[in-house]
Order: C-alpha cells, then sequence, then structure tokens
C-alpha cells in the first residue's frame, strides 16, 4: 500500500531551506502573537466575575455520598470534567474520553492548590467498569442524583453536552468561574494541537487547506483509544 502523499497526489511544496527558513520566520511572527494574546485571554479570564454556588449538589463516589465541597479535597481549585455518559449508556463519549486520556498525573494540579474530577450522569456501576477499560486512575462522581448537569448546562432536554467547568472555594463558600463546551474543550486535548503542526492537520473537511489534502468530516475518525 502506498503512502498518504502516493494516494492522495498532494504533498507540500518543495524549496530550498534558504525559502524555507523566509517562510517559518513568517509563521513564527505569527505563533508568537497567538502565544500572546492566549496570554492577553487567560489574563481577562482570571478577572472573570464568580457566581456563588447555593445549591447543595450531592454525588455518588467511590467513598459514598459527598457534596461539591467534597470534590475540592482541601484544595482551593476545582475542576470539572463534564463526561459525557448516559444514564444507560454501555460506554462514554469518544471525545471526552479523548480528553481524560491527556490528563496527566493529578500531582502537578495538586501542587497549585487544584483539584480535577470527571463528573457524569451515569452510575458509579457504569463509570468504574469503564474507568478500568480505560487505564485511568481519575476520580469520577455520579452527578445523577441532582440537578448539576442541568444547572451547568451540560444536560439539555435529556441529551448530553461535553464541557469543562472550573470552581473556586473560600472556605465552606463556593463560586463557580468558568465553563466551556465543545471546541473549547480542545486546548486540553493534545492530539489536536500536534496534528495541526503537521502538513496535512487534523484532516477534516472544516479547515483551511490546500486543494487535494486528505479531508474527512469532523471528528469522524475519532474512537476510544482501545478500539481504533
Amino acid at each position: 500500500m502506498g503512502s498518504m502523499t502516493e494516494q492522495s497526489g498532494a504533498r507540500p511544496p518543495v524549496v530550498s531551506r534558504a525559502e524555507w527558513e523566509r517562510a517559518r520566520a513568517e509563521l513564527l511572527a505569527h505563533e508568537k502573537a497567538l502565544t500572546k494574546l492566549k496570554d492577553a485571554v487567560s489574563a481577562r479570564r482570571r478577572r472573570l466575575p464568580m457566581v456563588r454556588v447555593e445549591t447543595g449538589y450531592r454525588f455518588d463516589s467511590e467513598q459514598g455520598e459527598v457534596g461539591l465541597l467534597d470534590l475540592f479535597e482541601g484544595r482551593r481549585q476545582l475542576i470539572v470534567q463534564h463526561f459525557m455518559f448516559g444514564t444507560d449508556w454501555e460506554a462514554g463519549c469518544d471525545g471526552c474520553s479523548m480528553m481524560a486520556d491527556h490528563i496527566g498525573p493529578l500531582s502537578h494540579l495538586h501542587t497549585r492548590d487544584t483539584s480535577f474530577v470527571l463528573a457524569s450522569r451515569a452510575p458509579l456501576s457504569s463509570l468504574l467498569p469503564f474507568r478500568k477499560r480505560m487505564g485511568w486512575s481519575l476520580p469520577w462522581v455520579s452527578s445523577g442524583r441532582s440537578t448539576f448537569n442541568e444547572d451547568f448546562g451540560v444536560t439539555v432536554d435529556g441529551e448530553e453536552i461535553q464541557g469543562i467547568s472550573v470552581f473556586l472555594r473560600d472556605g465552606e463558600e463556593i463560586f463557580h468561574t468558568w465553563t466551556t463546551y465543545a471546541r473549547g474543550e480542545e486546548p486540553f486535548m493534545v492530539v489536536f494541537d500536534l496534528l495541526d503542526l503537521t502538513p496535512y492537520g487534523r484532516q477534516e473537511n472544516w479547515e483551511d487547506s490546500p486543494e487535494g489534502w486528505p479531508q474527512t468530516p469532523p471528528y469522524e475518525w475519532m474512537r476510544l483509544h482501545d478500539s481504533y
């Protein structure tokens, strides 16, 4: 079987090293501008107003029934990945699973006073076997006993939506500081950034790519990591 370049008949142009260095320098200026823009957006995010969480949400965890405050594990900040896993699903969402694949040892977050947890509507009896299958050790709770998913916009009219929410604790007071959905999660899924470095990119049909580059519908290539 031939290579992708041979099969598609498309490849990046071939130039001299000097020409490449000039083109690379032009692109580098844009990359640096993007880095500065990201820093500026993060600075604005740190100044975003907060909302006090007044609902006493309850979750099922491996330690039993717990509240939102318990998910902080004594730390001041909490990141919740709203993991799409419906109450009658046999497996978790492909995209949510890809994100969880990228979450490394939580000690790096813990040292910055931040906890991380997955939350899904499915019961623990479904979540924990799936976690074992995926080889994760991330803490996972079931939010099915409360309106947590609905209140944070990740279950709408019974349909699941992927997202991330961030909370801040001041004593026993809890504040909601930020939430993102859908493509807003991409910065936490390194595979996209790695593919964006390559000539063919993500190979999805929404990308601005040269004519003849490989293309597929968005996200249709994604699978659970043990299902490719």
